[in-house]
């Protein structure tokens, strides 16, 4: 999934700006403006439209963990993860919003992506982990339709 169609369900999910999407990059080690947020919020056909980098998407998600569950100071911050994954994206929301297994479910199912729970657990273990199932575009695009729902109901 492209890392501008996430910022772009990310913003409609939490209701921001884009301003504030550059705050929460910000807490995530990152200063971006605003303007370059908006470039990347453009669609594809659209004058402007500047492709989101895993690098911008990281710091977002990682600033967006900080501003939902705040900044753990007894240790240092992670570095990181490049490149970005639909499985990594997965984590980190999961991370943010505080979702449980049972959450996890209850957000498919909302968008009428029912997944079984060996098949969701798949794609929260580390890579080369012999269970490992990388996380599918539609998947993502369901979890983040369903988390919307969830958030915006």
């Amino acid at each position: 999934m492209l890392n501008n169609d996430v910022l772009r369900s990310l913003r409609f999910m939490l209701d921001i700006s884009d301003a504030k999407v550059a705050e929460i990059a910000a807490l995530g080690g990152l200063e971006i403006s605003s303007k370059s947020i908006s470039s990347f919020l453009k669609k594809e056909d659209e004058d402007g439209y500047t492709l989101c980098s895993d690098e911008v998407l990281a710091h977002v998600l990682d600033g967006l963990v900080i501003l939902r569950r705040g900044r753990d100071d007894s240790r240092p911050a992670p570095a990181i993860e490049l490149p970005m994954t639909n499985n990594i994206v997965l984590k980190k929301l999961r991370v943010a919003f505080e979702l449980k297994e049972d959450d996890l479910h209850e957000t498919l199912q909302a968008a009428d992506f029912p997944v079984s729970k060996p098949e969701l657990s798949a794609l929260f273990r580390k890579a080369g982990h012999h269970n490992y199932r990388l996380c599918g575009d539609q998947l993502l695009r369901n979890f983040l339709k369903g988390l919307t729902l969830r958030l915006r109901s």
